[in-house]
Protein backbone atom coordinates (compact mmCIF):
# COMPACT_ATOMS: atom_id res chain seq x y z
CA UNK A 1 0.00 0.00 0.00
CA UNK A 2 1.58 3.24 -1.09
CA UNK A 3 -1.11 5.69 0.34
CA UNK A 4 -2.39 4.69 3.80
CA UNK A 5 -4.68 7.27 5.08
CA UNK A 6 -6.70 8.75 7.96
CA UNK A 7 -9.99 10.15 7.88
CA UNK A 8 -11.97 11.47 11.07
CA UNK A 9 -15.19 10.65 9.72
CA UNK A 10 -17.23 13.26 12.60
CA UNK A 11 -20.71 11.90 12.27
CA UNK A 12 -22.94 13.64 15.58
CA UNK A 13 -23.23 17.09 13.43
CA UNK A 14 -23.30 15.45 9.77
CA UNK A 15 -19.10 17.33 10.11
CA UNK A 16 -16.29 14.96 8.11
CA UNK A 17 -13.51 16.85 9.49
CA UNK A 18 -10.30 16.06 6.87
CA UNK A 19 -7.94 14.61 9.77
CA UNK A 20 -6.33 13.37 6.33
CA UNK A 21 -2.75 12.50 7.83
CA UNK A 22 -1.28 10.41 4.80
CA UNK A 23 1.15 7.68 5.18
CA UNK A 24 3.22 7.32 2.11
CA UNK A 25 5.86 4.09 2.42
CA UNK A 26 8.29 4.37 -0.63
CA UNK A 27 6.90 2.60 -3.72
CA UNK A 28 10.02 -0.16 -3.95
CA UNK A 29 8.24 -0.85 -0.43
CA UNK A 30 4.89 -0.69 -1.83
CA UNK A 31 4.36 -3.80 -3.53
CA UNK A 32 5.37 -5.62 -0.94
CA UNK A 33 3.17 -6.24 2.69
CA UNK A 34 5.08 -5.13 5.47
CA UNK A 35 5.78 -7.78 8.20
CA UNK A 36 6.37 -7.19 11.33
CA UNK A 37 9.62 -9.20 12.63
CA UNK A 38 8.28 -11.44 15.27
CA UNK A 39 11.06 -9.97 18.03
CA UNK A 40 9.78 -7.10 17.65
CA UNK A 41 8.94 -5.70 20.90
CA UNK A 42 6.03 -3.29 21.65
CA UNK A 43 6.84 -0.04 22.24
CA UNK A 44 6.52 1.49 25.91
CA UNK A 45 4.56 4.67 26.95
CA UNK A 46 7.75 6.24 27.66
CA UNK A 47 8.91 4.99 24.17
CA UNK A 48 6.01 6.94 22.56
CA UNK A 49 6.24 10.22 24.75
CA UNK A 50 9.95 10.68 23.62
CA UNK A 51 8.88 9.40 20.15
CA UNK A 52 5.80 12.33 19.84
CA UNK A 53 6.35 14.61 22.68
CA UNK A 54 6.90 18.09 21.48
CA UNK A 55 6.16 17.56 18.01
CA UNK A 56 3.80 18.50 14.87
CA UNK A 57 3.08 15.36 12.50
CA UNK A 58 2.43 17.49 9.31
CA UNK A 59 0.00 16.04 6.30
CA UNK A 60 -0.95 17.52 2.79
CA UNK A 61 -3.65 19.40 4.07
CA UNK A 62 -2.75 20.22 7.73
CA UNK A 63 -1.07 19.32 11.11
CA UNK A 64 -1.77 17.65 14.62
CA UNK A 65 0.87 19.31 17.32
CA UNK A 66 1.30 16.45 20.49
CA UNK A 67 1.99 19.26 22.98
CA UNK A 68 3.96 18.12 25.86
CA UNK A 69 2.61 20.71 28.42
CA UNK A 70 -1.38 19.91 29.59
CA UNK A 71 -0.64 16.10 27.23
CA UNK A 72 -2.14 18.98 24.47
CA UNK A 73 -3.49 17.73 21.05
CA UNK A 74 -4.84 20.30 18.45
CA UNK A 75 -5.41 19.94 15.13
CA UNK A 76 -6.14 21.91 11.81
CA UNK A 77 -7.07 21.04 8.11
CA UNK A 78 -8.63 21.94 5.08
CA UNK A 79 -9.18 25.81 4.14
CA UNK A 80 -11.97 28.35 3.30
CA UNK A 81 -15.14 26.71 3.87
CA UNK A 82 -13.47 23.04 4.21
CA UNK A 83 -11.52 23.96 6.96
CA UNK A 84 -11.60 22.35 10.71
CA UNK A 85 -9.81 22.57 13.90
CA UNK A 86 -9.52 20.26 17.24
CA UNK A 87 -8.31 20.05 20.48
CA UNK A 88 -8.10 17.24 22.74
CA UNK A 89 -5.37 15.07 24.42
CA UNK A 90 -2.90 12.63 23.05
CA UNK A 91 -2.84 9.66 24.93
CA UNK A 92 -0.13 6.69 25.66
CA UNK A 93 -0.48 3.13 27.16
CA UNK A 94 2.38 0.69 27.71
CA UNK A 95 0.74 -1.53 25.11
CA UNK A 96 1.98 0.75 22.29
CA UNK A 97 -0.58 2.59 21.55
CA UNK A 98 -1.14 6.47 20.92
CA UNK A 99 -4.06 7.56 20.70
CA UNK A 100 -5.75 11.09 19.60
CA UNK A 101 -8.91 12.01 21.44
CA UNK A 102 -10.47 15.68 20.13
CA UNK A 103 -13.33 17.60 19.35
CA UNK A 104 -13.10 18.30 15.28
CA UNK A 105 -14.69 21.82 15.12
CA UNK A 106 -16.02 22.62 11.16
CA UNK A 107 -18.96 24.93 9.19
CA UNK A 108 -21.77 22.54 10.30
CA UNK A 109 -20.75 21.62 14.51
CA UNK A 110 -18.51 19.93 15.93
CA UNK A 111 -17.63 16.31 17.61
CA UNK A 112 -15.58 14.09 19.33
CA UNK A 113 -13.82 11.53 18.08
CA UNK A 114 -10.35 9.05 18.78
CA UNK A 115 -8.26 7.67 16.39
CA UNK A 116 -5.07 5.16 17.61
CA UNK A 117 -2.23 4.09 16.36
CA UNK A 118 -0.22 0.71 17.86
CA UNK A 119 3.80 1.02 17.28
CA UNK A 120 6.29 -1.74 17.81
CA UNK A 121 10.15 -1.64 17.85
CA UNK A 122 12.95 -4.05 16.05
CA UNK A 123 16.65 -3.08 15.75
CA UNK A 124 15.85 0.76 15.90
CA UNK A 125 12.86 0.37 13.10
CA UNK A 126 9.22 1.74 14.27
CA UNK A 127 6.85 -0.29 12.55
CA UNK A 128 3.26 1.70 13.33
CA UNK A 129 -0.62 0.57 12.29
CA UNK A 130 -3.97 2.66 12.32
CA UNK A 131 -6.35 0.56 14.75
CA UNK A 132 -8.41 -1.17 15.12
CA UNK A 133 -7.27 -2.89 11.20
CA UNK A 134 -4.61 -0.89 9.60
CA UNK A 135 -2.22 -3.07 8.09
CA UNK A 136 1.49 -2.47 9.51
CA UNK A 137 3.92 -0.44 7.68
CA UNK A 138 7.67 0.91 8.39
CA UNK A 139 7.19 4.25 10.41
CA UNK A 140 10.84 4.86 11.02
CA UNK A 141 13.77 2.75 9.27
CA UNK A 142 16.60 2.28 11.94
CA UNK A 143 18.52 4.10 9.07
CA UNK A 144 16.53 6.87 8.64
CA UNK A 145 14.94 7.05 4.74
CA UNK A 146 13.69 10.41 2.77
CA UNK A 147 10.10 8.64 2.68
CA UNK A 148 9.82 7.65 6.20
CA UNK A 149 6.13 9.13 7.82
CA UNK A 150 8.43 9.77 10.63
CA UNK A 151 10.18 12.58 8.52
CA UNK A 152 6.63 14.19 8.65
CA UNK A 153 7.20 14.38 12.49
CA UNK A 154 8.65 18.18 13.26
CA UNK A 155 9.74 20.25 15.91
CA UNK A 156 8.04 23.59 14.98
CA UNK A 157 5.07 24.42 15.95
CA UNK A 158 2.68 25.06 13.27
CA UNK A 159 -0.39 23.91 14.54
CA UNK A 160 -1.43 26.44 17.84
CA UNK A 161 -1.56 29.88 15.81
CA UNK A 162 -3.85 28.93 12.77
CA UNK A 163 -6.07 26.69 15.38
CA UNK A 164 -6.52 30.01 17.41
CA UNK A 165 -7.04 32.19 15.02
CA UNK A 166 -10.16 30.17 13.60
CA UNK A 167 -11.56 28.98 17.42
CA UNK A 168 -14.12 31.46 18.31
CA UNK A 169 -13.38 34.00 21.17
CA UNK A 170 -15.48 32.44 23.82
CA UNK A 171 -13.72 29.24 23.92
CA UNK A 172 -9.82 31.03 23.55
CA UNK A 173 -10.15 31.67 27.21
CA UNK A 174 -9.46 27.81 27.53
CA UNK A 175 -5.93 26.83 29.09
CA UNK A 176 -4.45 23.25 28.32
CA UNK A 177 -5.25 22.57 31.90
CA UNK A 178 -8.65 23.08 31.56
CA UNK A 179 -9.75 21.77 28.17
CA UNK A 180 -12.37 19.15 29.19
CA UNK A 181 -10.78 15.29 27.87
CA UNK A 182 -13.09 14.49 25.70
CA UNK A 183 -13.05 11.34 26.90
CA UNK A 184 -11.63 9.56 29.63
CA UNK A 185 -7.96 7.93 29.21
CA UNK A 186 -7.89 4.16 29.69
CA UNK A 187 -6.67 3.02 33.07
CA UNK A 188 -2.73 2.88 33.17
CA UNK A 189 -2.05 5.32 30.00
CA UNK A 190 0.25 7.78 30.42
Amino acid sequence: MDNHSITWSLTRHGLLAGFGIAMYCGSARAEEPVVVPAQARTMTALDLYDLYRDKTWQWPDGAGRMQDRGRLFRAWSGTGDNASWAEGRWVLTNDGQMCLRAVWHGPTGASPDKTCFRHKIDEGTIYQKKEPSGAWYVFKHAVPDKDDEYGKLVEQDTVSAKVMANRPVAQAVLTPEHAPLPTAAPAGAY
